[in-house]
């Protein structure tokens, strides 16, 4: 069901007010244009996923734990390779995109100082 067009005109304003109020965590909520879904990840994760639940299958028919266990991880490794999504930004950059610790770390310590700054009374 499309929105009203009152609907798109609120929506385009809650947009905007967010955007000027934190544009750090706008942009982090849109969708990252440098990072695309690979059909390459997602045509070797499907088929390592029907491998595992072939190895599955076959560990439950010849009762085998190992190869049962076996089956089951690789098709967990199969469905995560799918679901990783490539990374496509600027040349010279690693696919994991640098340093993922540091940007974590950086963020969880700003939402760390907003929240004792809320709980103190500051703006």
């Amino acid at each position: 069901m499309p929105l009203s067009e009152h609907e798109q005109k609120l929506l385009e304003q809650l947009e905007k007010q967010l955007h000027e109020d934190d544009p750090k965590f706008a942009n982090s909520m849109g969708s990252d244009p440098g990072r695309s879904w690979s059909t390459r990840h997602v045509v070797i994760g499907v088929l390592g996923a029907l491998a595992g639940v072939f190895l599955l299958l076959v560990g439950v028919t010849l009762q085998n734990i190992f190869v049962g266990v076996l089956g089951f991880v690789v098709m967990g490794g199969g469905v995560y390779f799918a679901t990783m999504r490539s990374s496509r930004g600027t040349p010279g950059t690693k696919a994991g995109g640098g340093k993922p610790g540091k940007q974590r770390s950086s963020f969880m310590s700003t939402l760390e100082e907003r929240w004792d700054e809320r709980r103190r009374g500051e703006p």
